[in-house]
């Protein structure tokens, strides 16, 4: 996938805006995340319904839909890329620290409660370790923030923004079940 095919916060925010959704572009993404992370499924439902997410009967415009229908394939890519090139959905770098600080928290949000929705028993899944990555996840998505100095605050949010992205990364390993076993495999 080349960069130009890559799905960005503005064009998501987009799409949100038009489907007059209550959630900000990085809890969207957080969702799809989670729930993919979680083993979820979308088969043939829309992901919205998958999602869980309102848009107030407002239907969804084709070129709405490509939007949502790269996202998720964006998505699963990343998350299944073993040069580890995932990324959450957040801010330009060049946005206000608070805003990028929210947007982070915000796909914490959406992470987990798309992962709540990804599938049954997949906290039975988990190591201890990914439990445990788990927990620290919902400490950030409700994590209250507090700003001081300027390159401080921005060092601890590469640190929290790399945890969050190896969180990910890690649950979606753990989680996967594969779609069908190899021919080879007998059960």
């Amino acid at each position: 996938m080349t960069a130009p095919d890559l799905i960005g916060h503005d064009e998501l925010d987009d799409v949100i805006a038009h489907l007059r959704l209550a959630l900000s572009p990085s809890e969207f993404h957080g969702s799809l995340c989670g729930f993919l992370a979680g083993n979820g499924r979308l088969g043939r439902r829309p992901l919205l319904e998958v999602l869980q997410l309102d848009a107030g009967g407002v239907k969804v415009a084709p070129v709405d839909q490509a939007v949502l229908d790269q996202l998720v394939r964006q998505s699963q890519a990343e998350l299944e890329d073993s040069e580890l090139g995932f990324e959450p959905l957040l801010p330009a770098d060049d946005r206000p620290l608070p805003e990028r600080a929210d947007a982070l928290v915000d796909w914490c949000r959406g992470f987990l409660g798309g992962f709540g929705l990804g599938g049954p028993d997949m906290l039975e899944r988990l190591s201890n370790e990914g439990k445990e990555v788990l927990r620290d996840l919902g400490a950030i998505a409700s994590a209250s923030l507090d700003f001081g100095n300027e390159d401080e605050d921005e060092d601890a949010l590469i640190e929290v923004h790399e945890f969050v992205r190896m969180a990910a990364m890690l649950l979606f390993t753990e989680c996967r079940i594969p779609n069908q076993p190899s021919s080879d495999t007998l059960h």
